[in-house]
């Protein structure tokens, strides 16, 4: 069974709490419990990670990045300005889909460019939690691809 790891950056630990017009009512312990349901329908295996610490995320993608079959990577503010972040995906050659919550296009001007988004297989913002069940949906049609 396909291994892919969910990872989230920075305050998306306050997901249900933070900016629920714009992130949505639902926690991040929830959006887990429905990806779980949905990666088990796809055969997927699947293991989330979530830090507020880049360092700890690059660690994580590092120890884990080679031994899975791909990465969904929310990176939050880390998006737009780490460029570790992007050497450690693309230094361990997992394919990984970026996703983003809110229509980062449609807020500040800051949130417009991603350094992360031309090393990754897609992009997907603005289709809210179900941008996660896009991903392992792309994940789940690579491996009946195979």
């Amino acid at each position: 069974m396909p291994k892919i790891l969910i990872v989230n950056g920075p305050n998306l630990n306050l997901l249900g709490k933070r900016e629920p017009d714009i992130y949505g009512a639902k926690t991040l312990d929830e959006l887990n419990r429905e990806l779980t349901k949905i990666a088990k329908e796809l055969s997927l295996d699947i293991e989330f990670f979530q830090s507020n610490s880049e360092g700890e995320l690059i660690d994580y993608i590092h120890k884990n990045g080679f031994e899975a079959q791909g990465l969904i990577i929310n990176p939050g503010a880390f998006t737009h300005t780490s460029y570790a972040l992007r050497d450690a995906i693309s230094g361990v050659g997992i394919e990984t889909v970026e996703v983003h919550i809110s229509n980062v296009y449609a807020r500040e001007e800051f949130r417009h460019k991603s350094v992360i988004a031309p090393i990754v297989a897609g992009h997907l913002v603005g289709f809210g939690l179900y941008g996660y069940a896009m991903a392992l949906s792309y994940f789940a049609d690579l491996k009946t691809e195979e």
